[in-house]
């Protein structure tokens, strides 16, 4: 067992100001035996701009952004807590998006890489990485924010420039009169606004879990670049 999730190590007394609910879903941590696993639906999910859509598809970055856009999307949401491979405290996220045409994956693994501070690796290759800025609401809602961004090509580190990256905030909360969690993230480039959203609300459970990521969690390859 570790000494709390990385959400909880990362936030350190202001974890205790989340609503109770928050706290429960972000407090897996490796060697706990289960894994979270939610349902639902998002109001709208995906690139709501139709000339970006294209462009979306060019991001060399496999299981991230994708070029779609709709209403109404159910989906999925599978986190699991591990230790990587370089011996990190990490939680992988699996989402899955149900469109009309196709199913669509967003998968991510975050790492505590500090005492207090997290990288995001996203991606089937976890090839894009951002640092996770976290802060709580008075009402208890988490805030995750990601202010800068770097890809990794082969043996090429690319920082994105500040002018060309996009700008990335999450907010995440316990809606106590419907009963279930809502989340909100988006993502805004400065010259171009929102490029990509999801927005909506999901029940959670937990499940047994051995500590052994399934193939479909599992990426094609694990980064330790920061």
């Amino acid at each position: 067992m570790s000494d709390g999730s990385v959400y909880q190590r990362a936030l350190g007394a202001a974890f205790d100001r989340l609503q109770p609910q928050l706290q429960d879903y972000f407090s897996l941590q490796p060697g706990e035996g289960r894994y979270g696993f939610g349902t639902g639906i998002f109001d709208v999910a995906g690139s709501p701009r139709p000339a970006l859509r294209p462009l979306l598809s060019a991001i060399p970055v496999a299981n991230a952004f994708f070029p779609d856009f709709g209403r109404r999307v159910p989906f999925t949401i599978s986190n699991y807590p591990h230790i990587d491979p370089f011996g990190r405290s990490s939680l992988t996220a699996v989402r899955t998006f149900r469109f009309d045409r196709a199913d669509r994956i967003f998968e991510d693994t975050t790492s505590l890489t500090s005492p207090t501070g997290l990288t995001d690796y996203v991606g089937r290759r976890r090839n894009l990485a951002t640092d996770l800025d976290l802060s709580v609401s008075q009402d208890g809602r988490l805030h995750m924010h990601s202010p800068h961004t770097r890809l990794f090509l082969g043996r090429l580190r690319l920082p994105v420039p500040v002018l060309a990256g996009a700008d990335a905030h999450a907010e995440q909360w316990w809606d106590e009169s419907a009963g279930h969690f809502r989340i909100r993230t988006i993502v805004r480039q400065r010259q171009l606004g929102t490029v990509f959203v999801y927005d909506g609300s999901f029940t959670y459970e937990y499940r047994e879990f051995d500590g052994v990521l399934p193939p479909d969690a599992e990426p094609e390859k694990w980064e330790r670049r920061l």
